[in-house]
């Protein structure tokens, strides 16, 4: 079965990471967040699943933020639209696996997995206030350790990519 990604605001609640994060990274990316008042690249999200396949960092930091949703491509994990290799050499992770520990909360270390669609997907900017309560703004982003690999909040991307 192949169908295109779909375009949500997801709640960041029903997401679930399956890397770690890098903690300077999502400050950053929060504070950057918060500048421009825009999330210009929407995240990867596993159909179904609810896995984040790419932005575990952008996800991280508008949870600083205190939104409630993020922009998402809701992807088939299934289908032949995307492919999943590695950052660095290892064996092939299959794509039971990530869904698996990200279920389990067995995180991956930062940069493990690498998804790769088939298509290309269009620009969709999507303001910060989209993503909040109606009347309420972003809050000022709070300091996030390296995630342990216990915490439902980590993810990992690193800068560029996250």
């Amino acid at each position: 079965m192949t169908h295109s990604p779909q375009f949500r605001l997801v709640p960041l609640a029903d997401l679930l990471p399956h890397e770690e994060i890098h903690g300077p990274t999502v400050r950053a990316l929060a504070a950057h967040l918060r500048q421009v008042g825009v999330v210009s690249d929407p995240i990867w999200v596993a159909e179904g699943s609810n896995v984040i396949l790419n932005g575990h960092h952008r996800v991280a930091a508008l949870r600083s933020l205190g939104a409630e949703r993020a922009p998402a491509w809701v992807i088939p994990y299934d289908s032949d639209l995307i492919r999943l290799e590695r950052w660095q050499e290892g064996p092939p992770i299959p794509r039971a696996e990530v869904v698996r520990r990200a279920a389990a909360r067995q995180l991956f270390s930062p940069k493990t997995t690498r998804h790769i669609l088939a298509v290309e997907l269009p620009h969709r900017a999507t303001p910060l206030s989209e993503l909040f309560p109606p009347g309420r703004a972003p809050r000022r982003a709070s300091h996030h350790r390296r995630a342990s690999g216990r915490s439902p909040t980590s993810g990992a991307r690193t800068p560029g990519s996250g």
